[in-house]
């Protein structure tokens, strides 16, 4: 009769699963451990020496073993009070840089120019879809920092732009030379996720799209 039946009747005690050969638990190692430790040659203190040594080695790295699992607990329980943290965004507006703003018909789009050092001629170009600039503001000069500014969705010719999604370019001129200009956007948080690959949290905003929960400059 297989043995298998034979412990299904009871009449046969279960196998224990075999161990990997190529491994050493601990238990193992206090057995060789007791072993070596019993058969000591005094007239050889250098192997005893080299034994204590690898003894100490695989404590160490049971040890950090350890340690890398408790930090791993750690992280994960960190991150999850973060999303839950962050959760709490929802419905809230924050303060993100982007070139891309969404215009509504209750908002304007509002946001904030900043300067590492101060700049004169600053303005602020509002593009459509196609890249033409439909609306230029001009902030004139300003010092280092950030500065507001917001378009109620008016342009140059006098008629109003269409709801949608916006992108913005800002220029000034900076020790002489004309240069690029970093944006902020105020925008709404429409929800909160944790990225697949567990490298941080995510906030998705409205006409912006998805960014790091570390790129929000401002809780409003």
């Amino acid at each position: 009769m297989e043995i298998q039946k034979l412990q299904e009747l009871g009449l046969a005690k279960p196998q224990p699963q075999a161990k990997p050969r190529n491994q050493l638990g601990q238990d193992q190692f206090l057995k060789l451990m007791t072993t070596q430790m019993t058969h000591q040659n005094p007239l050889k203190p250098m192997e005893n020496a080299e034994f204590l040594t690898q003894m100490a080695q695989f404590g160490t790295v049971s040890g950090i073993q350890e340690l890398q699992k408790s930090f791993a607990d750690f992280a994960a329980a960190i991150s999850s009070d973060q999303t839950l943290q962050a959760s709490n965004l929802v419905g809230r507006k924050v303060l993100v840089e982007s070139q891309q703003a969404q215009l509504t018909a209750n908002d304007p789009i509002a946001g904030a120019v900043a300067l590492e050092q101060p700049a004169t001629a600053v303005t602020v170009q509002i593009l459509d879809s196609s890249g033409t600039p439909i609306r230029t503001l001009s902030l004139g000069s300003l010092d280092k920092g950030l500065t507001n500014f917001s378009w109620d969705g008016l342009k140059d010719d006098g008629t109003y732009a269409n709801p949608g999604a916006y992108h913005l370019r800002a220029e000034g001129m900076v020790e002489g030379e004309n240069q690029a200009l970093k944006t902020q956007v105020i925008a709404p948080v429409e929800s909160v996720s944790l990225d697949r690959k567990g490298h941080g949290i995510k906030v998705n905003l409205e006409g912006i799209g998805s960014v790091d929960f570390k790129q929000i400059q401002q809780i409003l």
